[in-house]
């Protein structure tokens, strides 16, 4: 697209109240330097973001916006176009009716683009509107250089069973029998076992198989994202996720209830064990496997991604004789990796540990962990009673979810342990609030609790790969960062084999720590807002979860994106 037609864009982005005229003539000053579109130049200044802009641009132009992270893609359509030249137009097919293929561009104006994509698919192309990141991120995805799992073994099935609707718990029990045998053909072991092999290679923490009303699909977790690896014959449904029931040891026959179970296994040399889970949907069961790398060693405090001063307060504060000590964030933050690290440290022959989990996710030598267990009536509140009579110096209890759990913690801190557990706020002024909103008096929490640890989790800029970039001063600003962009060095993800065209590998933690000193538990017996104590928490120098990401951002631990989508 040409300059004229941006300085349109900018106007219209202006009438919509979407950027302000100085913000248009400072990207048109910056554009004159550096012969950017105007559009790349407005996000790169901070002053509108790339979802923004692309949704402004559809509607000028009347040319549809996809999100592409919500889209069911076809990997046959994606092939059409050679992965070359999808990565050098930055573009993907999405879909195809006859000799029309719809491609989504951040550039549909681009007639030199549309022409060649024409000339070497042989298609009609259709241009739609998406964001270069979704575009980055689809095409990393789906032109995988490891061959897909279905395609080693495509024709080796001798046996297609009916789809799932065919079969109903209370059919005769030769139609469980045939289920079985399908389960245990050749074809479908090969295909289950592809595909834990290939998501352990990748270093993947959960695998979802999941039913569709026309196929089924696989994706695998890698580093906090999803990615969509397989895209299977609904014909395969039924004996594939039979197989992997077989395997955790769960009840093929039942289909209209959820299950757990556990599967243990060698894979490349690496003890794993997947955490199985199914839950019945319209289109039939869908199936949740968390691996769990068994031979893989604890993670230790220095590896948690602390800083310098924050690992030194934090291990002041586990060293205490009594109180509690809570880690706090989302589901899936490292909370529960940051307590085994810190019960790991302090573990030691004078002590006695005991926890109780749900459920254990690693062991620990010399530990006692327990897992709750709702059937028997353990459940945490009840569990730490018991765990009193144990004589424990230190005590770790999973999450504090409700009042009676929280008043046993704090029982046991008030009379001399060492208590450990989580809560799910957004940060650590938040597990404060918390706790007094679930009926805790606020001279108790104060007396309790020593220290709070908020966290999340970003992914690690690929070290191979990572491409340098001098900021903007604009990003500076949305950064609150000093001093002028040619001070600075920060870094993109690229790609590489190394990181499976991703950019990013392995994730490290954003933390802030408080400590609850003496003026602090003044304010909460006070009863002040969780505002005001985080405006004296930020006072007495609380490094906050942003702050903590701009650090590792300037060292090129991490990107922009990263923090900014989690702080």
């Amino acid at each position: 697209m040409d300059k004229r037609f941006y300085k349109s864009i900018g106007e219209y982005l202006i009438e919509e109240g979407i950027i302000t005229s100085w913000q248009l003539e400072e990207a048109l000053k910056e554009q004159v330097n550096s012969g950017d579109p105007l559009g790349k130049i407005l996000v790169r200044l901070g002053y509108i973001d790339e979802r923004t802009l692309i949704s402004a641009l559809s509607k000028q132009l009347k040319i549809p916006f996809v999100d592409l992270k919500t889209y069911n893609f076809d990997l046959e359509v994606v092939n059409i176009i050679p992965q070359t030249m999808a990565e050098k137009y930055n573009v993907i097919a999405i879909s195809k009716i006859d000799r029309v293929l719809t491609v989504a561009t951040t550039d549909p104006l681009n007639v030199m683009i549309i022409d060649e994509l024409h000339r070497v698919t042989k298609y009609n192309i259709t241009p739609v509107f998406s964001t270069e990141t979704q575009i980055k991120e689809a095409i990393a995805r789906f032109y995988s250089q490891q061959e897909s799992a279905t395609q080693r073994i495509k024709e080796e099935s001798t046996y297609l069973p009916a789809a799932e609707t065919e079969f109903e718990t209370t059919e005769a029990l030769e139609d469980i029998n045939e289920l079985k045998r399908a389960a245990d053909s050749s074809s479908v072991v090969k295909l289950v076992d592809a595909i834990i092999n290939d998501a352990v290679k990748k270093n993947a923490s959960d695998i979802h198989v999941e039913p569709d009303e026309k196929a089924l699909f696989v994706r695998i977790r890698i580093d906090g994202v999803l990615y969509e690896v397989e895209k299977i014959s609904q014909k395969l449904q039924p004996a594939l996720i039979s197989r992997i029931k077989i395997m955790a040891d769960m009840d093929i026959a039942e289909r209209r209830l959820p299950q757990d179970g556990r599967i243990g296994l060698k894979v490349q040399n690496k003890d794993i064990e997947l955490r199985v889970s199914t839950f019945p949907t319209i289109y039939g069961e869908n199936v949740v496997m968390r691996i769990l790398d068994k031979s893989s060693a604890l993670l230790s405090l220095e590896e948690l991604g602390f800083s310098k001063s924050k690992l030194e307060e934090f291990r002041r504060l586990i060293k205490q004789p009594h109180g509690i000590i809570l880690a706090t964030g989302p589901t899936g933050s490292g909370k529960t990796t940051t307590l085994y690290a810190a019960l790991t440290e302090i573990n030691s022959v004078e002590k006695n540990i005991l926890t109780l989990e749900e459920p254990v996710e690693y062991k620990i030598g010399r530990i006692r962990q327990t897992q709750v267990n709702p059937k028997a009536g353990l459940m945490f509140a009840s569990g730490l009673k018991f765990m009193l009579r144990q004589d424990p110096d230190i005590m770790m209890v999973g999450e504090i979810r409700d009042m009676e759990t929280a008043e046993m913690a704090i029982r046991a801190a008030l009379t001399g342990h060492l208590v450990f557990s989580t809560l799910h706020t957004n940060d650590a002024i938040g597990a404060v609030t918390r706790l007094i909103d679930m009926g805790v008096e606020p001279y108790l929490v104060s007396s309790s609790v020593i220290g709070v640890i908020a966290q999340r989790l970003v992914r690690l800029l690929c070290p191979k790969c990572k491409i340098a970039y001098t900021p903007d001063k604009g990003l500076l600003q949305t950064l609150e960062l000093p001093g002028s962009p040619k001070d600075y060095t920060f870094y993109r993800p690229g790609k590489c084999k190394e990181c499976f065209n991703i950019g990013y590998k392995g994730r490290t933690a954003l933390f802030e720590l408080l400590v609850i000193d003496e003026e602090l538990q003044k304010l909460i017996v006070d009863r002040v807002s969780g505002v005001e104590l985080k405006k004296v928490a930020l006072k007495k120098g609380l490094k906050t979860l942003r702050s903590d990401g701009v650090d590792k951002i300037v060292k090129g631990i991490t990107s922009v994106s990263e923090v900014l989508q989690l702080t």
